[in-house]
């Protein structure tokens, strides 16, 4: 198989897996997705996708960290859970990984949830720390999947618009 062609694979697998990244936390989704992209324009020399496209597509990534993170402090913020509950749910984020797709998406509910209930003894208060986490970690994610897909979106316009 020639060199380029396996350059393309790997460019559009880096692309792939970084969107599974998105919902998985392990992996640096937004992150594999830019690489993705980067390396689809190297290999094309930068001609057809430049610098300022990808200037704009780094840009993005940085922004979906941010997003990201305004979106967990929000939900949590937003559910008057206090600093025991955020960090219960990145305690329990962290421990939800090694269980797979369920421990993920639980994890840090039940990790805020146990954060809260340790701080205030409160169990309605403890479960609207864990909805909000909760809900600020789908939020989170959407909002990375909606900035990758428009980075995705943006390169295949400008590089079919370059041939």
């Amino acid at each position: 198989m020639e060199k380029t062609t396996l350059l393309w694979i790997l460019s559009v697998l880096l692309v792939l897996i970084g969107l599974a990244g998105i919902v998985l936390p392990a992996l640096p989704g937004t992150i594999l997705v830019f690489l993705g992209l980067f390396l689809a324009a190297w290999i094309d020399h930068f001609e057809r996708v430049g610098w300022i496209t990808l200037t704009a597509l780094g840009l993005l990534t940085v922004l979906s960290f941010v997003i990201d993170y305004l979106a967990s402090v929000y939900g949590v913020k937003r559910a008057g859970a206090g600093r025991q509950a955020v960090i219960g749910s990145v305690a329990g984020l962290a421990f939800g990984m090694f269980l797979g797709i369920p421990g993920i998406i639980l994890g840090p509910f039940i990790g805020a949830v146990i954060g809260e209930l340790m701080a205030n003894q409160d169990l309605i208060r403890a479960g609207r720390a864990g909805l909000g986490t909760w809900l600020g970690l789908v939020l989170g994610i959407a909002v990375k999947l909606a900035i990758s897909l428009a980075m995705i979106g943006t390169f295949i316009v400008i590089y079919l618009a370059g041939s």
